[in-house]
């Protein structure tokens, strides 16, 4: 019996990372946090879902750290061992021969950003690295004909960024990525509450007030919860009630600025990709795309078709997954050169 050699896939994401193990589909989908701890040689106590559990609850001495921001590492060691706990998780630490690594990246980062993901993944315990823009990924993942003379236009949502695409004949013809995600809209909902009610949330509650009640477009039936928080002036609990008015207004900024960097792609699309766009339609994948009403405001504002695609979370490690697949077949038809490897 040979030796296996391990292929992996991994979407590292800003808030979830996914991981594609080849012949085994997608095996991990969990937050991208470690939980460290804050003095002496920060040891890592929990990764992904046990992190999470722990995010805002953490005791003096303990801390949780998002080690990606808007697609960036911020911390690089952090980084390398969450990649290093993903890999055996999916793969068991026994493995003798180490795995190839296919990972995503934005638009938007530099080389020198690239060049920090390639070496936190060998650190990682990665023999080889691909880096694949995400775009790209989402269209492949999402099943768009990517290798057709035929232009697709893709927009990924994410939880840091957000990276909109014109792809044909198998290449990203243009390209735009602004740091703005679900992230920033968490952020917005926590200062809106901040500056309305002088109450402080914490990032968790402010995701599930985004869930629950967020909205691209103004909603005909007004809708209401209860939130919990942090009196600013006696720093005593305090519980107020938020409507999903003042949340479409609280989001309203980010979703301006998805929409203007889509508008930024087509205003610099060729014609002829240009009317391929208009007859086929804007896709849009990445978990924030998911926010209610966000393909119909795109299409209202652009009077262009918009399409949600099915599972818009996975879409860009199961583009992943494709490659990894069919690695060999599309090195002999040359039709690799959207890959990076480092």
């Amino acid at each position: 019996m040979g030796i296996v050699a391990h292929d992996l896939g991994v979407d590292l994401g800003t808030s979830n990372t996914l991981v594609y193990v080849k012949h085994k589909g997608i095996v991990i989908s969990e937050p991208t946090i470690v939980v460290v701890e804050s003095t002496g040689d920060r040891k890592i106590l929990a990764v992904g879902d046990d992190a999470r559990i722990m995010l805002g609850r953490t005791t003096e001495g303990i801390l949780a750290v998002r080690p990606m921001r808007e697609g960036v590492i911020t911390d690089f060691d952090m980084t390398v061992e969450m990649i290093r706990y993903f890999i055996h998780k999916a793969i068991g630490s026994s493995y003798l021969v180490r795995p190839r690594l296919f990972l995503s990246f934005p638009c938007s980062i530099s080389p020198i950003e690239r060049r920090a993901v390639s070496e936190a993944s060998k650190q990682a315990g990665a023999r080889k690295v691909f880096l694949v823009e995400k775009p790209f990924l989402s269209a492949l993942g999402s099943g768009l004909p990517v290798y057709d003379p035929n232009g697709c236009m893709v927009v990924d949502i994410g939880g840091g960024t957000t990276d909109v695409a014109v792809i044909s004949l198998g290449g990203v013809v243009i390209s735009h990525s602004v740091r703005v995600g679900g992230t920033k809209m968490d952020e917005a909902i926590l200062n809106f509450i901040k500056h309305e009610f002088n109450i402080v949330i914490g990032d968790r509650t402010a995701e599930e007030v985004k869930l629950d009640l967020g909205s691209a477009l103004p909603l005909k039936d007004d809708r209401r919860a209860r939130i919990r928080g942090r009196d600013m002036v006696t720093n005593l609990p305090q519980t107020t009630e938020i409507t999903s008015a003042q949340i479409y207004e609280a989001i309203h900024e980010p979703c301006l600025a998805i929409l203007g960097a889509i508008k930024w792609v087509l205003e610099r699309t060729p014609p002829e990709l240009a009317a391929d766009i208009m007859h086929n339609g804007i896709y849009l994948t990445g978990g924030s795309a998911l926010l209610y009403g966000m393909d119909q405001m795109i299409a209202s504002e652009l009077g262009i078709p918009v399409l949600l695609a099915k599972e818009p979370a996975d879409c860009a490690v199961l583009g992943l997954g494709y490659l990894i697949e069919n690695f060999e077949l599309l090195e002999h038809m040359d039709r690799v050169s959207m890959l990076k490897p480092f």
